[in-house]
């Protein structure tokens, strides 16, 4: 089998949706499964839902999730001629779920609540997707990425059970016709939705390919591929013909965007070859990620991520910070689910640049502070440069107020104001 991912912006609206139906008529449309992300913005809106019904707020939370209801209905009225077309039922009945799901709902742990929440965005576009393929005559199975996948109960960040998941799919999933199935989401044992963390659905297509010994994976975005810098933030970006899955795993680890950095460790494992296309245009060959693949061209690749937070800790009776009191540290990050992106440590101090993604960071703070001296800058940039050149540094360094830098092999990474 082949295994495609289309993400939230080939499917932003009727053109797009369109398009995924010409790209299968032209690639191929049996032994094919089809992993899809929510539409456009759409994991933002459902994000808003979660932060209205938490905080109790009625009105803005009918108001938010009338928005979401009129952004499918808008694309499902441009895809299907008939008023009283089956997916109409389909897509009403998925919000009378999210409804109910609403209602009866008695956490108010905001990842819990997040999980039984946003993954509707998937739902709904993979049905209107599934049900206008139908329509132009390309037949497929929808599949319930929740039936498939089975991970443990870390809301929001999900940890696969292999062995679960494996069984189901391979007894789920028809290898001979066109399926199509979500990205993002999950179940526990107890059927609850669990999400792979934010960006998963190329995860999701990693995992659907190891289980069925796909061919390969390959993910349609609206770039050419991989690029050496993110567009939106440098001017000059040049395209990564090739890459090793050791590089891709670093860019990946580091914060580049264009592929998840849970994504590579399954294909690598089964030596299943990655392909990043632009889904504007089918005849550009875009970027393979392979074994032993050189990095072509052997350039400057850099990686930008905002909004960061760097601790400093000092020991408050000057004593040595070695290798009990840095596992001591390490466990309470563990313990509050944050992320670290870069370690640089003394004999009596030890900093770190860190992502706040759960929003535990004052919780952790407070932990830190019993043991050690803390100082704490929120909103910072790191910039990472792999196989960096002087030049390179130079440009990145230009204008900036530098609060700690470092250099590990071929690996530059700065943090700035």
């Amino acid at each position: 089998m082949e295994v495609f991912k289309f993400g939230g912006a080939s499917v932003k609206d009727a053109e797009g949706v369109r398009n995924i139906g010409r790209i299968l008529e032209k690639v191929g449309k049996e032994k094919t499964l089809v992993v899809i992300s929510a539409m456009g913005k759409m994991t933002n809106a459902f994000e808003i839902v979660v932060s209205n019904y938490l905080e109790n707020d009625t009105k803005a939370l009918q108001s938010s999730l009338a928005d979401i209801k009129e952004y499918h209905k808008t694309i499902v009225s441009e895809l299907f001629e008939e008023n009283k077309h089956v997916v109409l039922t389909k897509v009403a009945k998925i919000f009378e779920a999210l409804d109910t799901t609403l209602k009866v709902n008695k956490s108010s742990k905001y990842d819990f609540v997040y999980d039984q929440i946003v993954g509707y965005g998937e739902i709904v576009s993979t049905t209107i997707v599934s049900e206008y393929l139908i329509s132009i005559g390309i037949h497929n199975n929808w599949l319930a990425a929740g039936e498939a996948i089975k991970t443990n109960q870390t809301y929001r960040d999900a940890v696969v059970d292999w062995n679960k998941t494996a069984k189901k799919i391979t007894a789920l999933v028809n290898e001979e016709a066109l399926t199509i199935t979500q990205g993002f989401i999950a179940s526990d044992a107890n059927n609850f939705m669990t999400t792979l963390g934010r960006e998963g659905s190329d995860y999701t297509a990693a995992i659907f390919a190891y289980c069925l010994n796909a061919e390969s994976v390959s993910i349609w975005k609206d770039v050419p591929g991989v690029l050496n810098a993110d567009p939106r933030v440098f001017d000059k970006t040049t395209l990564l013909h090739s890459i090793s899955y050791e590089e891709a795993i670093e860019l990946a680890f580091y914060g580049a965007s264009v592929i998840h950095p849970k994504t590579l460790q399954p294909l690598q494992r089964k030596e299943i070859p990655l392909y990043v296309k632009s889904f504007k245009n089918l005849e550009e060959k875009g970027t393979i990620v392979t074994k032993g693949q050189a990095l072509n061209p052997k350039i400057p690749c850099f990686i930008v991520k905002k909004n960061q937070v760097m601790i400093s800790l000092s020991s408050l009776d000057f004593s040595f910070i070695v290798e009990h009191r840095i596992s001591e540290i390490f466990n309470l990050f563990h313990e509050h689910q944050i992320k670290v992106d870069l370690i640089q440590n003394s004999a009596i101090s030890f900093s770190v640049c860190v992502d706040n993604k759960f929003n535990t960071l004052e919780c952790l703070l407070d932990k830190l502070a019993t043991n050690f001296k803390v100082k704490c800058q929120k909103k910072v940039t790191l910039f990472t440069i792999r196989h960096f050149t002087d030049q390179a540094i130079f440009e990145i360094e230009k204008d900036k107020e530098i609060l700690l830098k470092q250099v590990v092999g071929e690996t530059y990474q700065m943090i700035a104001k």
